[in-house]
């Protein structure tokens, strides 16, 4: 028997947070999850998405703007492998608190990396890049080489995580890498996000707890894949020999309307006739159009999607008819 792992997982309430604990759980690691200690007071609302790991994981509390607060869990952990998931990360609200994301988010992953460099040299770290980072895009896939023109706070401050991530694994030799991850969905998505924001209507609407759906763009396209598989993603690129940084995707695209329509569908219903489009939704700089080359990470990690986006709308679906029933 070797040395059990540790990981540390920042933002481990969130989607991906919670579907990496379970994966790394499944691997036999110890899981060790920071969180804020709000989270902690109010356990039902914060914590549903982990609810059912709380006894097989360990909760710190602290906070991605404390300097100090990082090094005690980092001095006190030394965990093996550190994945850097928690920022404020709902795009449309990076514009009406630009100030908050851009501390939050720069100043998190600054604290963490330095608190590695300083206190445990050996530990792997994985930061959570975005596709919002190429923002208005001049290629029709991005890849790693594809340069960045981030159109939001979120992914300007995204952009930083990744130049800092990079500048320390250059200047200081730590094993640090980014995964710029396209978009990725599931049950756990947060409500304010467009896919849940459907799914949970549809279930609503066929339900008749709910009448119309408003939306913005319903023309903008993404390259939307499943939570579940993109967390084994970021745990292959910390299994590597060496670090680097990795585009994951499906290298697909779907409408914000492909997605209405299938969604509605699943439950027998038109989505027209339920659809008002309301200005004030849209962004004042809009992304239209992001699609993944993940070859790198098909070649190197061996990493593909397993969940189609047929399978992810409907699974989102028939999850949320089970909650609002």
């Amino acid at each position: 028997m070797g040395q059990i792992k540790k990981a540390l997982i920042t933002g481990i309430t969130g989607q991906d947070g919670s579907y990496l604990a379970e994966f790394l759980i499944k691997k036999n690691y110890q899981v060790y999850g920071i969180v804020r200690r709000v989270a902690l007071e109010d356990e039902t609302h914060r914590l549903w998405r982990i609810k059912h790991l709380l006894k097989k994981i360990k909760l710190s509390s602290a906070s991605l703007e404390s300097y100090a607060s990082i090094v005690k869990i980092i001095q006190k952990i030394k965990p093996n492998e550190v994945y850097h998931l928690g920022a404020q990360s709902y795009v449309s609200y990076s514009f009406e608190d630009e100030f908050s994301t851009l501390n939050t988010n720069i100043n998190g992953t600054h604290y963490l990396l330095s608190a590695i460099k300083e206190f445990s040299p050996k530990t792997k770290f994985y930061f959570a890049g975005s596709s919002e980072m190429f923002g208005k895009v001049y290629k029709k896939k991005q890849n790693e080489t594809t340069r960045f023109y981030p159109r939001s706070s979120y992914g300007i401050s995204k952009v930083a995580g990744f130049e800092l991530t990079r500048n320390y694994r250059e200047a200081y030799n730590l094993f640090a890498c980014t995964g710029i991850l396209f978009n990725h969905e599931s049950p756990r998505r947060g409500f304010e996000f467009v896919t849940r924001k459907i799914s949970s209507a549809v279930a609503k609407i066929k339900l008749g707890k709910q009448k119309n759906l408003y939306l913005g763009n319903i023309n903008a396209k993404r390259d939307w894949g499943h939570a579940r598989d993109y967390v084994k993603a970021m745990w292959l690129m910390l299994q590597q020999k060496k670090p680097s940084d990795f585009v994951v995707g499906t290298g697909e695209m779907h409408s914000v309307k492909e997605f209405l329509n299938l969604a509605f569908s699943i439950v027998g219903l038109n989505y027209k006739k339920f659809i008002k489009i309301d200005k004030n939704l849209y962004r004042p700089s809009e992304v239209d159009t992001l699609r993944a080359d993940y070859t790198k990470a098909k070649k190197i990690l061996k990493w593909k999607p397993s969940i189609n986006f047929k399978g992810l709308v409907k699974e989102m679906v028939l999850e949320d008819l089970k909650r609002f029933k």
